[in-house]
């Protein structure tokens, strides 16, 4: 007998609109032949828990989560990947056996895209513009690849510190948190900038960090986490100084490929996935 019910996947976010995931996946689950689909929902931060109580009563095999749920959500899964633990936030949920399982895919996503483009983290000293998270699962990874020392610029003195001091008693890494001041300068030994805030995300495609970018030199690769535009004015700043530049789109491929093994396992077609994208944003 036909099966007419498709496996449910997704993402909740607030805004999801510009979020261009459900294409990837999409194209991943025709190429295997899948009866899967990937359903793109705003889902407001007082909602959360509706939410994610939907995920287990319509069966879901699993839900993405981007801004601002991604540490708002561990409340509402039952267990947490070590890495999801060390991270402290969530952007992937797996639901098996009635049980949500939290995994986060971001910094092994962002990783592997930088790998990609070339670039090593071993040895490497990283500072990285945020400490949300994003931030978080990025700093966590890099220090786990041989980062060996990362600094934290944020405004809120609190988290900073936070992810500073996790980094240090975790992981091999020594880490420093800064203070983000107007028109920030970035330490001279930086040798990898990433962006790790939202800032310049779609719609708001003008906005850029407030940093100083005559710092920003021909000796770093800089990376924005964004995807929506692909080149963001922090990216395309850094480019003009003579620095590598990385974009947020390999990141997204490369965390949707592992999400979708994650729900269907099936190794994906990243070829795929990375065509897709890219006809996106031709």
């Amino acid at each position: 007998m036909k099966n007419y019910r498709a496996e449910l996947t997704g993402v909740f976010g607030d805004p999801v609109d510009d979020n261009p995931t459900g294409v990837v996946e999409e194209a991943a689950f025709a190429a295997k032949d899948l009866n899967y689909r990937y359903l793109t929902v705003k889902v407001l931060p007082e909602d959360l828990g509706k939410a994610m109580d939907s995920v287990r009563i319509f069966g879901m095999k699993g839900i993405n989560l981007t801004m601002p749920h991604k540490i708002k959500v561990l409340p509402y899964l039952d267990e947490l990947s070590p890495a999801a633990k060390i991270i402290g936030a969530v952007n992937t949920v797996i639901q098996k056996d009635g049980k949500l399982y939290g995994e986060n895919t971001d910094g092994k996503g962002f990783v592997t895209a930088l790998k990609n483009s070339g670039e090593t983290l071993e040895g490497k000293k990283v500072t990285i513009l945020g400490a949300g998270g994003a931030a978080r699962a990025i700093a966590v990874e890099c220090a786990l690849n041989g980062a060996v020392h990362i600094n934290i610029i944020n405004r809120s003195a609190e988290k900073g510190e936070e992810l500073a001091s996790l980094i240090q008693s975790e992981t091999d890494s020594s880490a420093q948190y800064l203070t983000w001041e107007s028109s920030m300068k970035i330490p001279a030994d930086t040798q990898i900038l990433i962006n790790a805030t939202s800032i310049g995300f779609s719609p708001n495609v003008t906005d850029k960090p407030d940093i100083d970018y005559s710092t920003i030199t021909n000796q770093m690769c800089v990376c924005d986490v964004i995807f929506n535009p692909a080149e963001t004015i922090f990216l395309k700043t850094a480019a003009a100084n003579g620095a590598k530049i990385v974009t947020g789109l390999g990141m997204l491929v490369q965390q949707a490929a592992l999400n979708f093994t994650l729900w269907t396992g099936v190794e994906a077609p990243v070829d795929v996935m990375e065509e897709a994208l890219k006809k996106e944003f031709e």
